[in-house]
């Protein structure tokens, strides 16, 4: 039986993992409206954070305000933006291959970077959760690693949750370039790494001990809040169960069945949750 551990008071900042602890698929989870309202309402700040690289900061912006929770686009950080941030202070102007859909290759682009699929021309071969992964990458990976390039990944997820179950994430595309070069990934900017705590605490402008890390997965986002500082709580509505969750050597500070368990006693007896 999963104890459940909910806060007894607020924070001044609120990090929240988007699939799998806000909503599945196109559809909000239980309470996360509801409690984001409060939070706001309270003078809490709140921004979102996802590991997905298939879709941008604006289109994830454009979702929580049709689900209805407006968000403007500063307020919304993944795994394309951070990467683009890094490689800009790393390597401004260099030349890449990445191995992943438009969304992440035209943030890239936009950001000043070069695409090319020459191997010797190649800087940098960036692994990424990618549905059009084929044959042909793979071999441009391979030739390009072994001409000398670094190896680099938006993020190291085994899968996104969905309504049916799940899709295989960059950890199948970064294990196929590990497995025929050899070559271990050099740098995961997204989620646990400290690359992204920086980006999200730089969105806060808070101080760590006043922020709370919100997500479904103990490995990417328990691990990041509790490495950087924030208090952390995980919700049993995406990736982690009970069973996990009762295995894990590292424990959250907080456990909840559902996002609205967030909010202490006399929040959640003010706004009427529970909201389905």
């Amino acid at each position: 039986m999963t104890i459940i551990r909910p806060p007894s008071r607020l924070f001044r900042g609120y990090v929240f993992d988007l699939d799998g602890t806000v909503y599945l698929g196109d559809a909000l989870l239980p309470g996360a409206r509801l409690t984001i309202q409060t939070l706001r309402a309270a003078g809490a700040r709140t921004v979102f954070l996802s590991n997905k690289p298939i879709e941008t900061r604006a289109d994830y912006a454009d979702k929580l305000t049709r689900l209805g929770i407006p968000t403007p686009v500063e307020d919304v950080v993944n795994s394309s933006w951070v990467l683009a941030r890094w490689l800009a202070q790393e390597a401004p102007g260099a030349a890449l291959f990445v191995v992943g859909e438009p969304p992440l290759q035209e943030e890239l682009q936009a950001a000043g970077f070069h695409m090319t699929e020459e191997p010797r021309k190649i800087d940098f071969v960036v692994a990424s959760f990618d549905r059009t992964f084929d044959y042909h990458k793979l071999q441009v990976a391979f030739d390009a690693i072994r001409a000398g390039a670094r190896f680099i990944a938006t993020n190291a997820d085994r899968y996104c949750p969905t309504p049916s179950g799940g899709l295989p994430d960059a950890a199948a595309v970064i294990g196929a370039i590990e497995g025929c070069t050899g070559h271990a990934v050099e740098v995961v900017v997204g989620k646990p790494s400290p690359i992204t705590a920086r980006a999200i605490l730089d969105r806060l402008n808070l101080p760590t001990a006043e922020c709370l890390m919100v997500g479904d997965r103990l490995e990417t986002d328990i691990r990041m809040g509790r490495e950087s500082g924030m208090h952390t709580a995980v919700v049993l509505t995406g990736v982690t169960t009970a069973v996990l969750l009762a295995r894990a050597e590292a424990q959250p500070d907080y456990v909840l069945q559902r996002l609205d368990e967030l909010l202490p006693s006399t929040e959640r007896a003010r706004c009427g949750c529970q909201e389905a």
